[in-house]
């Protein structure tokens, strides 16, 4: 157990925090050394792996992910350990760059230069090993087809994997620094607060009502809330971080109250991998130091890959004890107008015709008229955000 982490309201995942943020003496050594290794350039979800290891938001990882762990994880859902753990954190390299690695040996990491082309970290290898791309895919996102995101992504990747702990020595500058925080610091604050029920929302798109309306219900029974948006790699057509930040922020100053709220940005990359990926997310916000989860609607799904709570099931394959932070499962939720309410199927007793409900494509249709959603679907200062944001 952490020492800093023994009062907080849940243990990190695996019971320590990890820390792989190397001190200013050991990072200068490394710098002076990373010289004289081999090199390689991170792909862009490796990058936000990379510091996501570090900060102990992926713990128990101290690292790459070896052979061992990768295999189980794979075919199981679980470390090698047995922890629960359902998405491959791994390192890529091509056959010609792992020709120049050793067990034992080091290498430094580098940022590509359109990702600022800088060194970031040195990984001590302990393994060099061939992965099954097809077998990854089909069982982390559930199709080998490229049009997947996730799979699209694996084939941009080296041929082989490199396992190994880390040092992180160069911080990247976070996109959003005033909403930025690691899990000692989440922590932290929920201490400060007292908070014990701490319930995350994750999103990657902007909070409308239904939204607003679950994250609300789980603050009825929480004593605080985590709104925790994705702000690392995302979809060329998902909207904007910037965009998203400024309707989190006009939301949660007009709607949520001030001193029971937390937004804090999370630098992780999507993998779009419906079901498996709901419980990596689940494990981040442990790590976060909250106690609960909201999972609704084809959480960190795309196109028709996953049923629509799929990712609520993937939950039951796991004792609660051993995943430590509770799911909190949402159906889809509307405005109502004979109820005069926000609702859901499990408390509405009416039809669609009285229910307020729009596709993405119709919403997308009307906000680059210009005009604004009806108030039961999006608050107006987040429309008028949206509005301007596709003006320009």
């Amino acid at each position: 157990m952490s020492p800093s982490t023994e009062h907080d309201a849940i243990q990190p995942h695996g019971g320590v925090l990890i820390d792989r943020v190397a001190d200013p003496e050991r990072a200068a050594e490394l710098k002076k050394r990373a010289g004289t290794l081999p090199r390689l350039d991170l792909h862009v979800r490796e990058l936000a792996d990379l510091e996501m290891i570090a900060s102990g938001a992926f713990s128990p990882l101290d690292g790459f992910m070896c052979k061992a762990n990768y295999q189980r994880v794979v075919a199981e859902g679980r470390l090698e350990n047995g922890l629960p753990w359902t998405i491959p954190v791994t390192l890529s390299a091509s056959k010609e760059q792992a020709s120049r690695l050793k067990a034992g040996g080091e290498v430094a990491l580098w940022a590509k230069p359109e990702q600022g082309g800088k060194l970031h970290a040195v990984l001590e290898v302990q393994e060099v090993y061939d992965r099954d791309q097809a077998r990854e895919a089909q069982a982390v996102y559930g199709t080998t087809e490229t049009k997947h995101p996730g799979v699209a992504q694996l084939h941009e990747l080296g041929e082989l994997y490199v396992g190994g702990k880390i040092w992180l020595v160069e911080k990247r500058t976070p996109p959003f620094p005033a909403h930025h925080n690691d899990p000692r610091a989440t922590r932290a604050y929920f201490r400060d607060k007292g908070w014990k029920r701490i319930a995350a929302f994750q999103t990657r798109n902007p909070i409308h009502r239904a939204h607003e309306y679950l994250t609300k219900v789980a603050l009825e029974i929480a004593d605080g809330i985590l709104i925790h948006p994705l702000v690392g790699y995302t979809k060329e057509d998902d909207i904007p971080a910037e965009t998203r930040m400024k309707c989190y922020e006009a939301l949660l100053a007009g709607y949520y109250p001030k001193d029971r709220v937390l937004l804090s940005t999370l630098p992780a990359a999507m993998r779009y991998a419906g079901p498996k990926e709901a419980i990596f997310h689940a494990i981040m916000r442990k790590n976060y130091g909250c106690t609960h989860f909201i999972v609704g609607r084809d959480h960190a799904g795309v196109g028709s890959y996953y049923g629509s709570y799929d990712a609520q099931k993937e939950f039951d394959k796991y004792q609660p004890e051993e995943m430590g932070i509770t799911p909190l499962r949402f159906e889809n939720s509307f405005y109502c107008n004979k109820c005069g309410a926000m609702a859901s199927q499990k408390t509405c007793p009416h039809t669609d015709a009285d229910r307020v409900s729009l596709s993405g494509t119709k919403v997308r249709e009307l906000l680059r008229a210009g005009q604004e959603p009806p108030p039961e679907f999006s608050r107006p200062e987040v429309a008028r955000i949206l509005i301007d944001a596709m003006k320009g």
